[in-house]
C-alpha cells in the first residue's frame, strides 16, 4: 500500500533498527534486553529484514532491566520482549518481567526469557512463578529457531489486541444501546461498530464510518455528501468533515465507490463496505488492514455487515421516536403561549435559566436538554384554565386561585400516561415545580431533595420570570428587588444550593432575559 493509501501517517521513529520507516502500515515492535552487545548484534543481523504477517520489524535497544522498564513505560504497543536474566542484578530481568505485568498492567505483550547461565534461573521455577510465554537458553535460540519465536509470539500478541479490541467494540455497542435516548447515542454505536469491525480483521489501522448524505434524490442525479460520522483515532479530528477535504485522494475515491457496491470490497491493504437501511440510508465504513483475509474472514465480515445495517436502522428509528417527542413539546409550549399574550417567550426564558443552574450542577448535556425541554412544559396544564381565570388582570378570588392552581394536576394528568425518558421527566417537572423547599407547597406539600431536582431548578427559573417581567395583574419588579427577594427564600421557598448557582450567574441570567424580552417586543 502506498502512502497515499493511509489516512493519516505515523511519524518516523529514531530507534528503528530494520523495516521501512516510511511504510504506510507500522512494523510489529521487539524490544531485546540483554547487557552482552553481541547479542544484540545477532539478533538485529537474524530478523534483519523480517516480515510477519506482511508487516517489518522494528528493534528496540536496553542494555539493563531498568532501562527496559523506561522503554516499556514510552512505548505502549510492543509486541515480544526478548529478556536476558543477569543483567545489572542476578535477577534484573525477574524483576522487569514483574513490573511489566503487575505495575504497566501489560498483558498482551509476549515475555520471552533467554538466558545463557540457566543456573541462576532454572527453567521450571521461573515458569511457575513468573508471567513468561517462553524460556530459551541463548545456546539452543539458532537464527531458525528465532524466526520461528517471533513469528509466533507476534501472532499470539496480534489474537490477544484483537480479542480485547472486540470486547471493547462489543462494550461500546452494549453501552450505546442501553442509553438508546440519549442524544450522542448513535454516535457512541457507530464507534463501536468501528472498534468490533476493527478487532474482527485484526486491523490497528486506521478505520472510518462515513455517512452518505443525499444532497438530490431524483433519480437522475443521486447526488450525495460523504461526511466522516467516526474514526478510530480520536485525535484525528475528522468528524463532521467531508472525505474529499480531509482524505487523501485515493482513500476518499474508494470511498465513493464503496457507497453503491453490494459487496464488502476487500482491496491490498484496505477494506470497504457499506451498511444500508432500509429507509435508504448509508454509512461507509474504510478501515486500512494489514494482511489478504480468508474465505472464513470475509463470510464473517459479510455477516457482520448484514446484521449491523439492521442495528442502524433500529438506532435511527430510536432517534426518530426521540426528535418526534422533542418536536411535541415544542408544539404543546407553543400552544401555552398562545392563550396568554404575557407569556410570549415566557417558557423559551425558563428554559434557558435552568440550562444555566443545569450545566452548573455539572449533570450531562443530555440531561440539560431534557431538562430544558421538560421546564418547556411547567404550564401546559394552563391549556385548560378558562380565559377568563388566565387573562384576568386583577387579584384572584380563592375560587379563581384553587382553578388556577389546578394547572398542576391538570398538566400531571396530560404527560401522566406518556412513556419514554423526555416525557416522564417532564411529568415530575410539572407536579413538582410548585412545591416549597420548606413544605408550604403544593400540590403534595412536599419538602427539601422529595421535590425532583428539575422541577426545583425549575421553580427557580418560573418564579424569577413571573418577578421579572410584566403581566396582566401586575408590573415588572426592579431586578434589585427581585434579586433580594431570592436571597430573602433562600431555604424557604428555594433550594438554597440551586439559588446561590443562580444568583452567582447573574450576568447569564440577565442576558438571556434582555435577548429574549426584546425578541417578544
Amino acid at each position: 500500500m502506498n502512502n497515499d493509501d493511509a489516512l493519516m501517517l505515523s511519524p518516523d521513529n529514531e530507534d528503528v533498527d530494520g523495516g521501512d520507516s516510511t511504510a504506510s502500515i507500522e512494523p510489529w515492535k521487539i524490544l531485546i534486553v540483554d547487557d552482552e552487545e553481541a547479542i544484540h548484534a545477532v539478533t538485529k543481523l537474524s530478523l534483519r529484514n523480517m516480515q510477519v504477517l506482511g508487516r517489518s520489524i522494528q528493534l528496540f535497544h536496553a542494555r539493563s532491566g531498568k532501562e527496559s522498564i523506561e522503554i516499556m513505560r514510552r512505548e505502549k504497543d510492543i509486541a515480544l520482549v526478548l529478556m536476558d536474566v543477569v543483567m545489572e542484578t542476578d535477577h534484573a530481568g525477574l524483576d522487569a518481567v514483574r513490573t511489566i505485568r503487575e505495575e504497566l498492567n501489560n498483558q498482551e505483550v509476549r515475555l520471552v526469557l533467554r538466558t545463557g547461565q540457566p543456573g541462576q534461573a532454572p527453567e521450571f521455577e521461573v515458569v511457575t512463578h513468573y508471567d513468561i510465554n517462553d524460556y530459551k537458553e541463548k545456546t539452543e535460540l539458532t537464527s531458525q529457531k528465532l524466526h520461528t519465536l517471533v513469528y509466533t509470539s507476534i501472532g499470539h500478541y496480534r489474537q490477544l489486541v484483537a480479542l480485547n479490541q472486540s470486547r471493547s467494540g462489543l462494550e461500546s455497542v452494549i453501552d450505546a444501546s442501553a442509553s438508546i435516548f440519549e442524544s450522542h447515542s448513535l454516535v457512541q454505536f457507530t464507534r463501536g461498530v468501528l472498534t468490533q469491525l476493527s478487532a474482527l480483521l485484526y486491523s490497528k489501522e486506521d478505520g472510518l464510518i462515513v455517512d452518505a448524505i443525499a444532497v438530490s434524490r431524483e433519480a437522475e442525479d443521486q447526488r450525495h455528501r460523504l461526511v466522516v460520522s467516526a474514526c478510530s483515532d480520536p485525535n484525528a479530528q475528522l468528524e463532521g468533515m467531508e472525505v474529499d477535504a480531509c482524505l487523501p485522494p485515493t482513500v476518499a475515491r474508494r470511498i465513493r465507490e464503496a457507497a453503491f457496491r453490494q459487496e464488502p470490497l476487500f482491496g491490498e491493504g484496505f477494506f470497504t463496505a457499506n451498511f444500508r437501511s432500509r429507509r435508504g440510508d448509508v454509512h461507509i465504513v474504510y478501515l486500512s488492514c494489514d494482511q489478504d483475509f480468508s474465505v472464513a474472514d470475509r463470510r464473517l465480515v459479510n455477516l457482520f455487515c448484514h446484521n449491523v445495517a439492521i442495528a442502524f436502522d433500529n438506532q435511527t428509528m430510536y432517534q426518530e421516536v426521540l426528535e418526534s417527542q422533542r418536536k411535541l413539546v415544542l408544539l404543546l409550549s407553543q400552544a401555552v403561549e398562545e392563550r396568554s399574550e404575557e407569556l410570549t417567550n415566557h417558557v423559551k426564558r425558563v428554559a434557558e435559566y435552568t440550562a444555566i443552574i443545569g450545566t452548573c450542577l455539572g449533570i450531562s448535556d443530555e440531561d440539560v436538554e431534557v431538562l430544558k425541554l421538560s421546564a418547556a412544559l411547567h404550564d401546559v396544564g394552563k391549556i385548560g384554565i378558562p380565559d377568563d381565570i388566565l387573562n384576568k388582570p386583577g387579584r384572584l378570588t380563592d375560587e379563581e386561585r384553587e382553578v388556577m392552581e389546578s394547572h398542576v394536576e391538570r398538566g400531571v394528568s396530560i404527560l401522566g400516561e406518556q412513556k419514554g425518558n423526555l416525557l416522564t421527566r417532564a411529568g415530575q417537572v410539572v407536579a413538582a415545580h410548585h412545591e416549597r423547599w420548606d413544605g408550604n407547597g403544593y400540590p403534595n406539600q412536599l419538602q427539601g431533595e422529595e421535590i425532583d431536582l428539575f422541577g426545583r431548578i425549575t421553580s427557580i427559573a418560573d418564579v424569577f420570570d413571573a418577578l421579572s417581567t410584566r403581566r396582566v395583574y401586575k408590573e415588572p419588579w426592579p431586578m434589585e428587588e427581585v434579586i433580594a427577594y431570592f436571597k430573602e427564600q433562600r431555604g424557604k421557598q428555594f433550594d438554597p444550593v440551586l439559588v446561590d448557582i443562580f444568583l452567582d450567574n447573574m450576568d447569564k441570567v440577565l442576558e438571556i432575559h434582555t435577548r429574549l424580552h426584546c425578541e417578544a417586543a
